[in-house]
């Protein structure tokens, strides 16, 4: 199973983020947990949370791009659920063998993501931290799925790469079949 973790502040208001949802949610075997939706208040449920992850092959952390990182609910959700003896540390071998991918919008386009750029850095600069987070419990990273200039991109091109997203997460689920 493919387990989304959409993390946007502001479902209601997303353009982009909305888009990329809504071209994998009908998928089968993929289950999406909203998290601003699930937990206005921050309280995250670790159980549920967990036991959704237990059932997932495939975690999909799908946000936007808040000061170069997650959102305060994702970062929460990482605190809370990635517990020691579960997610990692001694017994801590829950996520072991699972994929990760990250999906994520940025506001600004491609370019300022250069070190010529309004951002001074490449935006690989800014994956480690959640990189090192998969890692650390011994998930498998793919390659991020970045679309750039969430607020400029046309409506072709962000219907280009919702259908992007939902090929690359077909392909997997099709490998994974194939198994």
């Amino acid at each position: 199973m493919i387990l989304v973790i959409h993390a946007h502040p502001y479902p209601r208001s997303s353009r982009s983020t909305a888009a990329l949802l809504g071209a994998v949610r009908d998928l089968p075997e993929l289950e999406v947990r909203s998290l601003y939706d699930l937990y206005p208040d921050f309280d995250v449920d670790a159980g549920a949370e967990r036991a959704a992850l237990e059932r997932s092959g495939l975690v999909v952390w799908l946000h936007p791009i808040y000061w170069y990182t997650v959102p305060a609910l994702l970062k929460q959700w990482f605190e809370v659920v990635l517990a020691k003896g579960w997610a990692y540390g001694e017994g801590g071998t829950a996520l072991q063998g699972k994929e990760c991918l990250w999906a994520v919008t940025t506001g600004a386009d491609e370019d300022a993501y250069t070190e010529q750029g309004k951002h001074a850095h490449d935006f690989s600069a800014f994956a480690p931290v959640v990189k090192q987070t998969a890692r650390f419990c011994g998930m498998r990273w793919h390659e991020p799925f970045v679309l750039h200039g969430a607020h400029i991109v046309t409506e072709p091109q962000l219907a280009a790469a919702a259908a992007r997203l939902r090929e690359r997460l077909e392909r997997w689920a099709a490998q994974r079949q194939a198994r």
